[in-house]
């Protein structure tokens, strides 16, 4: 298994209730669900030439 950095993370409060209930619904833990969807949007990073769709950032219901 490949060695695993430990990194500080700040999060907001609300961003970190609504992790947990995520994780929680895919049975992971917080931890374990940060870094599926860090990996999830590396991959998607990578697949994408470095491309990030303007929808990731836009607040949902909101249009440019």
């Amino acid at each position: 298994m490949a060695e695993k950095k430990q990194i500080p993370l700040r999060v907001g409060k609300d961003l970190y209730d609504d992790l947990c209930r995520w994780a929680e619904e895919d049975f992971r833990s917080v931890n374990g669900q940060i870094e599926y969807l860090l990996t999830e949007c590396v991959r998607q990073h990578k697949r994408n030439g470095g491309h990030v769709p303007k929808q990731l950032f836009q607040k949902q219901g909101e249009e440019e």
